[in-house]
């Protein structure tokens, strides 16, 4: 077991509606284990207690990168892969965590090269055209071994933890929690014969827009980082920081992907 948690940060997705009697319940939970329950950007504490889904998640996730602390969370959100309980389990869920119930799984992470600022990424980095409907050339190069040049509608790179959301939608593969590996996957290749791959650590994914006359956006977990205008590039690998996911000792990869994707 862990140690028992005496501080926690509270992360919502602040949406009321949706979570409702939820931080009450957490607080009384909190006051009969003795936790002292902070705002989200409180210093040091043990845990980060998330109510939300796989986006209020990430955004926890990313806000302690690089740190000690762990995210739990109670789902309240569509998918909630990365949550560990239930909404209707809250209680005795943070209960046993902050009892010191549970374990930790370190994930990997992405770094992002965008004209040499580096941006770290938990789910994925995707370069996508900037123009609806209209396809881009993607040249790839894997370790410095030119790949040639794709046409698509864009390109997946995604950490195990990532492989299950944008990257499984597009028929990427699935890796488990704790491979040190990255998935890359074509969204919508003009091609018969382009196919997934997954590319270990130590080895960096280039991408490099060939299209004479539409930039390319680079995403970074959802959130526009850059364009990519012809000829720019970035470059992607794992990087060295990763995020600490608390769950209870019974949920496993397994379980939550039979669960989430039946």
């Amino acid at each position: 077991m862990a140690e028992a948690v005496r501080r926690a940060a509270v992360v919502t997705h602040g949406k009321p509606e949706t979570i409702g009697d939820a931080v009450d319940r957490l607080e009384q939970a909190a006051r009969a284990a003795g936790v002292e329950l902070v705002d989200p950007d409180a210093a040091e504490p043990d845990l980060a207690v998330v109510l939300g889904g796989d986006g209020t998640m990430l955004r926890a996730l990313h806000a302690h990168l690089g740190t000690h602390v762990p995210v739990f969370g109670v789902n309240f959100g569509r998918v909630g892969f990365l949550t560990s309980v239930e909404s209707d389990a809250l209680e005795d869920g943070v209960t046993r965590v902050f009892a010191g119930d549970y374990r930790v799984v370190e994930l990997c992470t992405l770094t992002i090269d965008l004209n040499g600022e580096i941006q770290p990424a938990i789910n994925d980095a995707v370069a996508t055209s900037s123009r609806l409907g209209r396809m881009v050339q993607l040249g790839w190069e894997i370790g410095g071994e030119d790949l040639g040049t794709q046409p698509c509608d864009g390109m997946i790179c995604s950490t195990p933890s990532g492989s299950t959301a944008y990257n499984l939608s597009n028929g990427g593969p699935v890796l488990m929690w704790g491979i040190e590996a990255m998935a890359i996957t074509f969204v919508a290749p003009h091609s018969l014969h382009a196919r997934p791959l997954v590319v270990p650590r130590g080895l960096t994914l280039r991408i490099t827009n060939r299209t004479a006359d539409v930039p390319v956006t680079v995403l970074a977990d959802g959130h526009a980082i850059g364009e990519l205008e012809p000829d720019d590039h970035i470059e992607v690998g794992i990087g060295d920081q990763r995020s600490r996911l608390a769950l209870l000792p019974e949920v496993t990869f397994f379980a939550r992907y039979h669960d989430v994707f039946p």
